[in-house]
């Protein structure tokens, strides 16, 4: 599962920035997790649950963005949904397709807790 070592690694990210700031709690991220990306959103968020046990994320809330894919069709020379990779352009049937977007996997925000 793959979705583990993504989890571990955007907690080591967040880890890394709360301790450049003084090691301030993390209030939320927001990430940005392309539907072309193949990450299994209910994989991640029970990763997240695992992978942020004692450290500054316990409590973070966590915010997906799910961007939709697209990509660009040589055949119809034109940008087109698409939702999932082998699938055939929507517009012509044709497969000579490249992606260009919704396969992001990034924090997009991170929101620490002011100390008042």
């Amino acid at each position: 599962m793959h979705e583990m070592s993504l989890a571990q690694s955007i907690v080591e990210i967040v880890e890394n920035v709360s301790k450049q700031n003084g090691n301030k709690p993390v209030v939320s991220i927001t990430l940005k997790v392309g539907e072309l990306s193949g990450v299994e959103i209910q994989s991640l968020m029970q990763s997240f649950k695992i992978a942020a046990l004692d450290t500054v994320m316990e409590n973070a809330t966590i915010n997906i963005e799910r961007p939709e894919g697209t990509a660009w069709c040589m055949l119809c020379a034109k940008t087109v949904p698409l939702h999932r990779i082998g699938d055939a352009c929507p517009e012509c049937g044709g497969f000579q397709l490249k992606v260009n977007g919704g396969n992001e996997f990034r924090v997009s925000e991170l929101e620490l807790k002011n100390e008042e």
